[in-house]
């Protein structure tokens, strides 16, 4: 039995709890918010046994709390993570890992130093339908990558204490880190504070790999949809991933170039045109779609349990956080790139 706590009960908290509380061979034993009535109705609805306390401190001295998921605001990670680690406890924080690639590298350390399990909850590497398409990539059905572009916006949860950046792009820059397998070298972003608060509500960010690829971000919380969705566009196929759509989450789209060779700088006729483009199926492949966050917790578990080095491991979060660094500097010099150097540099 993997007896766990959950540290931060506000908005992403309560999915963790009824997650963790529906999975064999834990036991969620407690509960900590510095709302007690929250945690308490959280508390009832998922995990009726589980102690409610509102300081963090109480669950590093508990000896009988094995792990601890952490989702509360991105400037406590590093404190609230570090205290569990140097207490002797496993410890999964909801994404981004840390404020600071700094402060990523100390949670690292912290860990091996104890021994511990240290994960970060980027989630979106447990969905089957983000793994399917890095199958896609590495068999080569897409062909040479050109481009990617990513929309993740929506109306609404207007955020104070984050700026857009640091809300969305953890998941985009997670997920390709584990599509490509590697980070990018060069960011730019510029973003608008719309609401007029000093927080960007709407980002644009451009990201450049080694290889030539590129990547654009849209990320915001004033649009009128909820959209998700990624755009890759390679030498033989055209890949859509919506992952809004509860029916065609990836789709597969048989076009392009007909021959990069012998296309005609300038075409003169329309059917000249047409016969450089070439137009096929259009594929949907099926899809077994588990939650993902119960994925998630369950590997967290499992690690814990079994001793093993997470796949989204604190060296996951460290590299995802750099680049969010990095953006969040040109952010600050007017969209002027900034470049990554490589990890070990």
């Amino acid at each position: 039995m993997v007896r766990v706590a959950i540290v931060g009960l506000g908005y992403w908290g309560p999915n963790l709890a009824r997650n963790l509380a529906s999975l064999e061979g834990v036991a969620v034993m407690s509960l900590c918010d510095v709302d007690a009535n929250r945690a308490a109705n959280i508390a009832k609805r998922f995990c009726p046994r589980a102690e409610v306390v509102t300081d963090v401190k109480t669950v590093a001295a508990d000896p009988k709390i094995d792990a601890v998921v952490v989702a509360t605001p991105i400037k406590s990670h590093y404190q609230i993570a570090s205290l569990l680690l140097a207490s002797g406890k496993h410890v999964l924080v909801e994404k981004p890992l840390a404020a600071s690639a700094e402060e990523c590298r100390g949670l690292i350390d912290l860990a091996d130093r104890h021994g511990r399990v240290l994960m970060v909850g980027h989630v979106f590497e447990y969905n089957v339908a983000v793994q399917r398409i890095k199958q896609h990539i590495d068999s080569g059905d897409l062909g040479k990558l050109f481009y990617v572009y990513s929309q993740r916006v929506n109306l609404g949860r207007i955020q104070t204490d984050v700026n857009a950046l640091w809300s969305f792009a953890p998941h985009d820059v997670s997920i390709m880190n584990y599509w490509f397998g590697q980070s990018p070298i060069r960011v730019s972003a510029r973003g608008f504070s719309c609401l007029g608060r000093g927080v960007e509500d709407v980002v644009f960010v451009t990201l450049e790999y080694a290889n030539g690829l590129g990547a654009h971000l849209h990320l915001g919380w004033l649009d009128p949809r909820k959209v998700r969705l990624m755009t890759l566009v390679g030498s033989k196929k055209m890949l859509v991933y919506d992952d809004v759509s509860l029916d065609a989450k990836i789709q597969i789209y048989d076009k392009g170039i007909a021959d990069l060779h012998t296309l005609m700088e300038s075409p003169e006729t329309f059917a000249e045109f047409q016969f450089q483009l070439r137009v096929g199926d259009l594929v949907v492949p099926s899809l077994q779609f588990d939650e993902p966050l119960q994925t998630e917790c369950q590997h967290f578990v499992d690690c814990v349990k079994n001793e093993r080095r997470p796949a989204t491991d604190g060296e996951n979060g460290f590299r995802v956080v750099r680049v969010l660094e990095a953006a969040a500097l040109s952010l600050k010099q007017d969209g002027a790139p900034v470049d990554i150097s490589p990890i070990g540099e």
